[in-house]
């Protein structure tokens, strides 16, 4: 009990938080720790409670499961479930989303339950919209707790969001777990990158949450400006959005030495979850097993790869009540491990070594943004002027430390030449700013210079340092 004097009168005011609970190395323990038999044996009860929900809510799965003669109620186990239920993406609701704004056939809740609208860029150049219950954002936002718990983050910690809370997800769902954590949250929302560094300064917050680019190019900024961030009153960063700290190792050096502090980094997909929080060895992530049931598939031949070997994450989410997403593949090219696992830290949940390695359908992260070479592809195909013969080449600002892309683009054959290339590459700048919502440079380049192949263009150039790049991106 702490003594405080209020109104001349003494009163006993008990601390908020028992101690023997802070120093818990789990936030969850027996979840968190639950023996694989138990593990599947819990995700098989929820998941035949799921595909019952889902079939008497969902029209999209209900059309898609009598197509192909899918029955929910047929599914013997969790391997059962893999080989039969149909495997499903992004790309399969979009349409339905233009047809019937905003969020097609796949909602499973009436409107008037919703508690957040978010979206999240899609592989048509169209947003792919979220709709949330209250219920899916407490589950959502906790997700987030179980990697802070186990790098030493606390309810006690003060929380710095270098977000601008804008439609795309984001950090909304870690500012969901910061108040479930039951923290405090001081919002950077509509501030410059020195205004940041004010509040950072005069707020001392300890825990920062950023892009692992944008905390860096508040280093860098910070610097120039003779502010020294590793004496600051950061004590934690952690990341999301792009590769961070688990995912490469010259990220987390950096990121480290630069803050003075411990950085972090949890996997989300926006319309899933914040899916895999990250191990306290940080070199890789957890699947978050209370809220999914996950697996890794062949994206050759559709059949589920072993501990270990590369595969894309197909995911079942638990927690979105009001748009429940069943099979569905995240294209995310992950090293799994469920039935041994090598980090060390204690946690039984499915480990992703190294985070994403890649990706089976080409989407590049670019400052937090998500760019698909095929969104690109149907905006490129409705300008005038604009060819099909198209590269991204990524690079690194070394002054703003900070990743970059360049649209390298042919114009047509036919080309109206009272157009001008900087004409035509201002028009393209454009359109990808309104339909992307990332801003890039855009060169437009002679007819014939670009590579082709007898397979597929070669759509992606990597030019960031080795070191900055996935695994499986590398040359």
């Amino acid at each position: 009990m702490m003594t405080t004097l209020i109104d001349d009168q003494v009163q006993q005011v008990p601390h908020y938080w028992r101690r023997d609970l802070l120093d818990q190395a789990f936030w969850n323990q027996p979840a968190e720790t639950m023996s694989r038999e138990n593990l599947d044996a819990f995700a098989f009860r929820k998941l035949v409670s799921l595909l019952r929900y889902v079939r008497a809510t969902s029209r999209f799965y209900r059309e898609l499961w009598e197509r192909e003669r899918f029955d929910p109620e047929s599914v013997k186990d969790l391997a059962d479930f893999k080989r039969r239920a149909p495997v499903t993406d992004k790309a399969d609701f979009l349409d339905f989303q233009l047809e019937e704004p905003p969020y097609g056939r796949t909602i499973s809740l009436p409107e008037e339950f919703l508690a957040h609208h978010s979206a999240t860029s899609g592989t048509s150049g169209m947003p792919f919209n979220i709709p949330f219950s209250a219920y899916d954002t407490e589950r959502y936002g906790e997700s987030w707790i179980y990697g802070w718990w186990a790098l030493g983050i606390r309810p006690t910690d003060v929380f710095y969001f270098a977000f601008n809370w804008g439609r795309y997800a984001g950090f909304w769902s870690a500012y969901w777990g910061a108040r479930r954590l039951g923290a405090r949250v001081v919002s950077g929302g509509g501030n410059t990158t020195s205004e940041h560094l004010i509040a950072i300064t005069r707020d001392r917050p300890t825990v920062l949450i950023a892009t692992p680019s944008f905390a860096l190019r508040l280093a860098a900024q910070a610097k120039t400006e003779g502010i020294d961030l590793s004496s600051s009153s950061i004590r934690y960063t952690y990341h999301a959005g792009e590769p961070g700290p688990c995912s490469l190792a010259s990220v987390r050096d950096r990121l480290d030495e630069a803050y003075g502090a411990i950085s972090g980094e949890l996997l989300g997909v926006a319309e899933l979850d914040a899916i895999a929080p990250g191990c306290p060895g940080r070199l890789g992530v957890h699947m978050n097993e209370l809220n999914t049931v996950s697996w890794s598939r062949d994206p050759l031949n559709g059949s589920e790869v072993g501990d270990g070997e590369v595969g894309e994450n197909v995911i079942t989410t638990f927690v979105n009540n009001a748009q429940p997403l069943v099979n569905y593949n995240t294209h995310d090219l992950v090293r799994a491990y469920r039935n041994s696992i090598p980090c060390g830290c204690g946690r039984t949940w499915r480990y992703l070594e190294g985070v994403v390695l890649g990706r089976s359908d080409q989407m590049i992260t670019v400052r937090g943004t998500n760019v698909y070479p095929s969104a690109i592809e149907n905006i490129l195909y409705r300008i005038e002027g604009a060819s099909d013969a198209f590269q991204l080449v990524l690079t690194r600002d070394t002054e703003k430390d900070s990743d970059e892309i360049t649209v390298r683009i042919e114009p047509e054959p036919e080309h109206d030449a009272a157009i001008s290339e900087a004409d035509l590459a201002d028009k393209i700048r454009q359109r990808l700013v309104e339909a992307v919502g990332l801003r890039m440079a855009v060169e437009v380049v002679p007819i014939g210079s670009l590579p082709r192949s007898e397979l597929k263009a070669k759509r992606i150039q990597d030019d960031r340092p080795t070191g900055l790049q996935r695994e499986l991106d590398r040359g």
